[in-house]
């Protein structure tokens, strides 16, 4: 008579198959972290009106190099240009991770008089996404502290090679590459692609942006 071996029980295979697809989950999570994009939360006002306090970003590693590594040749990049939202490492802190628009990139001639940015001694027109949240307006002087000043009055100041110069769009209660100089390149780490959820808690704990989500700052 032929011996029949007995199926294992479907109760004691659940478990197995469970932590099977849990531990690929995992390690899928942690590849598309590494490589592909992250999560981001705005912290600040920094950045209004591009984005808000309680916006939640997916930021996209792959396009200016950072995240790619010897997969580099086979994913679209390119350089960081004038305009582009990026993310970088802190240079005050590196624990942290900021994100601002850049404003100029290697080479150029930055200046900015009266709060008006030029570059090359052109006036940038920044009406599309630049706010101005103080009508005061701090002239560069030798009676006011550096760091008051500076925030209305930079420059002129070349962009060193491989360097961005990186400004917030509420530029009044900003702090970036105008007090702690340029950015280099090799800190970028990558551009948002879109808001995957909003919450704004000044308004509730569960009150949500819904509006804003799948919006694709600019």
């Amino acid at each position: 008579m032929r011996q029949v071996t007995p199926n294992v029980s479907w109760r004691r295979r659940i478990p197995v198959e469970v932590a099977a697809a849990l531990l690929v989950a995992a390690v899928f999570a942690l590849f598309t972290r590494a490589f592909l994009v992250q999560a981001y939360r705005i912290p600040s006002e920094s950045m209004e009106p591009a984005l808000l306090v309680g916006d939640h970003l997916l930021i996209n590693k792959f396009i200016f190099g950072a995240g790619a590594g010897r997969w580099g040749p086979l994913v679209p990049q390119r350089e960081v240009r004038r305009g582009d939202l990026v993310t970088f490492q802190g240079i005050e802190d590196p624990s942290q991770e900021l994100l601002k628009r850049c404003v100029a990139t290697a080479g150029d001639e930055v200046e900015i008089n009266a709060k008006q940015l030029r570059l090359a001694g052109a006036a940038v027109d920044e009406s599309a996404y630049t706010i101005h949240s103080d009508e005061l307006v701090y002239p560069r002087s030798d009676f006011l502290h550096e760091t008051v000043w500076r925030r209305d009055s930079f420059g002129p100041e070349r962009v060193p090679e491989r360097s961005l110069f990186c400004l917030g769009d509420n530029r009044d209660i900003s702090r970036d590459s105008r007090f702690f100089g340029s950015v280099g390149t090799d800190l970028v780490r990558g551009r948002p692609l879109l808001v995957y959820w909003s919450r704004d808690r000044e308004a509730g704990r569960w009150r949500f942006r819904w509006r804003r989500t799948l919006h694709v700052p600019r």
